[in-house]
């Protein structure tokens, strides 16, 4: 008798603990959704903040829940390039090709059955110029093949050489070492360059992206260790973001808080080593004009290198400076909560002013900032890339057609006739 009544208190008890423990995740589910509605300044679903908590390019590279792979998990050291796509299991991705960018695989020699352009720069330019869907080509190929004629009558290959937060001088890198089994090279970039020209920092333009310490954990100042506790960290974020977890406003406040998180930019990012190298000195960084005027030149030299290697190589060279939200764009309402910080809007049409000044020494540089100015409708889904259905995008569409028009005129392409 005595067992049966402990038997029943404890069951009582745990049917109480039980009973509090719903109730306590009842409760900050309900908090967790209220916070984050309050924030956003309406209900979003969990399933939808999970899915929209990166960038675009980064949901192509990891997928739509089926995996718990990080966008770290997908990149490679590069020897030359700082960071590059692999296509190892488990994380690989299938549509790296044999550099580690996107889309059809790099030539040894000229291919005489295509006019081959190489198309450079980040993910804006990696999503412009690489194949997102079976059957189809880029909006930038099937633009120039729908609209002109190349020079040797033969279709126009568009060449991907675009990574997610590639910037210069990784645009040249890569056209020292292909340029010469290509026709022509355009760049599409900007908008990663001009976070190395905000006032404040004091790192050299060449510095390139976080990604480049997330695949050398050598270079961090916590070596292998933070390496360890960033993936067992970003592992357990993947899961939340997936099964029943998904559909948690809880969860994703939790996935949020996992996130591994860039490195303390106020240490030099990491090792001493590291941060001398990519450090410049006080007398630069410390007055905000000189060390824009310093960046700046820097980005304006890469443009004026890879001009000069074009001329040798004997191929054409175009650079075209990106759209960016902040400027020329009257954005939606959902834009605005895709692009919270416009601040930057005022430097950025700085930078273009300064390296449009490069025209003067027959150096073809080309400005799309008002490429959507008349568009009412919206045009990005995050910070800086245009929304895409599948492979159709009126964002990247307009972007094609000013690129394609402005090659095609300055190089004496002809039009095709229209059906």
């Amino acid at each position: 008798m005595v067992n049966k009544v402990a038997l029943r208190q404890a069951s009582l008890k745990f049917a109480a603990l039980g009973v509090g423990l719903v109730v306590a995740l009842v409760g900050l589910e309900i908090l967790s959704t209220a916070w984050l509605t309050i924030r956003d300044g309406r209900y979003t679903p969990a399933k939808e903040l999970f899915a929209t908590s990166r960038n675009t390019y980064i949901q192509d590279i990891t997928g739509s829940g089926g995996s718990n792979c990080r966008y770290i998990d997908t990149m490679f050291p590069h020897p030359y390039l700082a960071f590059v796509h692999h296509r190892d299991d488990p994380c690989g991705v299938p549509s790296a090709n044999d550099i580690g960018v996107l889309g059809d695989d790099y030539p040894v020699a000229r291919n005489p059955e295509r006019y081959v352009i190489l198309l450079a720069g980040g993910s804006v330019a990696s999503q412009l110029g690489q194949l997102t869907q079976p059957g189809r080509r880029s909006f930038l190929e099937e633009e120039l093949n729908h609209t002109y004629t190349s020079p040797t009558g033969k279709p126009f290959q568009v060449l991907n050489g675009g990574v997610g937060a590639w910037k210069q001088p990784q645009q040249l890198i890569l056209m020292a070492i292909y340029g010469d089994f290509i026709d022509a090279v355009v760049t599409l970039d900007g908008y990663n360059e001009q976070h190395l020209i905000k006032p404040g920092l004091k790192s050299r333009f060449e510095m390139p992206a976080v990604n480049y310490l997330g695949v050398n954990p050598i270079v961090t100042r916590d070596g292998f260790g933070s390496l360890a506790w960033s993936w067992f960290m970003g592992r357990i974020s993947g899961w939340l973001g997936m099964g029943l977890t998904s559909y948690s406003h809880a969860a994703y406040l939790l996935a949020s808080a996992l996130e591994p998180k860039p490195a303390d930019h106020d240490d030099g990012f990491g090792a001493r080593t590291y941060s001398a190298m990519m450090s410049l000195p006080d007398d630069i960084t410390n007055t905000p004009a000189v060390y824009m005027d310093w960046q700046i030149a820097q980005y304006a030299k890469y443009i004026r290198m890879m001009d000069v290697t074009a001329r040798d190589f004997g191929i054409k060279s175009m650079f075209f400076l990106q759209p960016v939200p902040a400027v020329d764009k009257i954005l939606t309402a959902e834009e605005r909560r895709g692009t919270p910080d416009l601040k930057y809007g005022e430097r950025y049409i700085e930078i273009v002013r300064r390296l449009l000044a490069l025209r003067e020494r027959n150096i073809e540089v080309r400005s799309l900032l008002n490429v959507f100015q008349d568009e009412k409708e919206t045009i990005y889904s995050d910070d800086i890339h245009p929304k895409r259905e599948l492979m159709d995008s009126r964002g990247y569409s307009l972007m094609a057609a000013r690129m394609a028009h402005d090659m095609a005129s300055t190089w004496g392409w002809r039009t095709k006739p229209q059906q």
